[in-house]
């Protein structure tokens, strides 16, 4: 791809974020972006949309894939803040598009339609997540238990981002809730195998429930 389309590319998904709160993580959303930029007056046909960001899914997983890219941004803004305050700072990133974030999180999970659903971009995204609010607050690597804490935030996170799926008005609290007990998180999840097994039981059970695959 050539630098001229890099930043076109660029360009586009900026200004599509705006707008998957109309149009969700779909290919219209990136097609009607190119209208913010001087000199297009029309949305990109489909082929074009196929030409910068791939075709069928493959678009819509790079918007959501940039989404979260941003939303792992702006948890920088709390920079100095607890950890409670900076996991909630990110749940609020979710909240202008969370009736898309079910069918954002089954397009990431299914590359292909149907089963298996891949839990790995769930542990991805909780992990990335837990490592930014642990760097964000101060705190330090301390060997194995900054792992294992890590893990425990993790977990925690995609917790209370299911259970804001569907009661957003109580994520916050059940955010605080488990926080409290952080402590008996990281007992219950005391290694790897454990947490990656958590994660993916619950990334899968909630895309199920839904539905989508």
């Amino acid at each position: 791809m050539s630098s001229a389309s890099t930043n076109l590319t660029a360009q586009i998904l900026r200004h599509a974020l705006p707008l998957v709160k109309s149009h969700g993580f779909t290919r219209q959303a990136l097609a009607s972006a190119v209208l913010s930029l001087p000199g297009h007056s029309e949305p990109l046909s489909d082929t074009a949309v196929n030409s910068l960001f791939g075709s069928g899914d493959a678009a819509r997983t790079t918007l959501i894939k940039y989404w979260l890219e941003e939303g792992l941004e702006e948890m920088g803004g709390k920079k100095g803040s607890s950890i409670n305050s900076i996991l909630k700072h990110r749940l609020q990133w979710n909240e202008p598009v969370l009736p898309y974030l079910p069918e954002a999180f089954a397009v990431l999970s299914t590359p292909i339609p149907g089963p298996p659903v891949d839990p790995r971009p769930a542990f991805w995204h909780a992990a990335t997540i837990a490592d930014e609010a642990a760097y964000l607050s101060g705190e330090e690597n301390n060997g194995t238990d900054w792992y294992a804490r890590r893990a425990s935030l993790g977990a925690i996170y995609l917790a209370a981002e299911l259970h804001q799926l569907s009661s957003p008005s109580t994520a916050g609290g059940f955010l605080d809730s488990l926080l409290h007990d952080l402590k008996g998180v990281e007992d219950a999840l005391s290694n790897t195998a454990q947490f990656s097994q958590f994660i993916g039981r619950s990334w899968i059970g909630i895309i199920r429930s839904l539905g989508l695959t």
